[in-house]
Formats: C-alpha cells, sequence, structure tokens
C-alpha cells in the first residue's frame, strides 16, 4: 500500500462502517414500531434545534468540508469551481431540505417531541 492510497483505505474503512450504523437503525425499522419511538429515532437524524447534532448534520459537515478540498484541489480552477459547488449545493441541500421534510414528519409522528423543555 502507498501512502497515497492509505487515506484512501480509511475513507473507505470509515464509510464501510457508517453503513453499517444506518443498516443498523434500518433493521430497529422492521417490523410495527410505536409513532413516538419512529419521531425518536427520525430526530437522532435531524435535530432541528441543533442540525450539526443529527447523522445529517454531520453528512452536510463533511460534504461542505469535500466541497472545500474541491476548492482548492489540483484540477483546473474552473472544473475545482465547478466541483465545489456542486458538493456545497450536496451539503446544503442534505440540511436545509432533507432535514426539514424529516423535522416536519418528526412533529408529525410526535408533535409534542420537538418542544423545548418546559414549553407546553
Amino acid at each position: 500500500m502507498t501512502a497515497r492510497s492509505r487515506p484512501l483505505e480509511r475513507v473507505r474503512a470509515a464509510a464501510a462502517i457508517a453503513r453499517l450504523a444506518l443498516q443498523q437503525i434500518e433493521d430497529e425499522l422492521d417490523g410495527e414500531t410505536d409513532a413516538h419511538v419512529l419521531a425518536q429515532i427520525v430526530h437522532e437524524l435531524h435535530h432541528e434545534a441543533h442540525p450539526q447534532d443529527g447523522a445529517l448534520g454531520a453528512l452536510a459537515q463533511l460534504l461542505t468540508k469535500a466541497g472545500q478540498a474541491a476548492a482548492v484541489s489540483t484540477v483546473d480552477p474552473d472544473d475545482a469551481e465547478s466541483a465545489a459547488c456542486a458538493i456545497e449545493e450536496a451539503a446544503a441541500f442534505v440540511s436545509d431540505s432533507a432535514g426539514m421534510r424529516l423535522h416536519l414528519a418528526t412533529r408529525t409522528l410526535d408533535p409534542q417531541g420537538e418542544r423545548p423543555a418546559g414549553a407546553g
């Protein structure tokens, strides 16, 4: 293994671990699931109050970092800018669009679940 391939191997291993973790969450959804529990599971994917704490927030942060790396990559500057823009748009989609939809689903499944402590 060359020095250049080591980071890619670590990324592949980390991605495999992430896929396994997601599969474990998916396995929890097999069979009948109470709406409150389902809301809590979905909430772990996206925390409306603190998006960076959810799985989607972590993915969006990773994509943002990848976009920054693309912007300074050694490819043609126009290509680097185009790639960076596409990756950053994907990060925004994950956090904004997908996150809002999950928040709405969480509120529908458990209307009391997203309220701040003491509210009500």
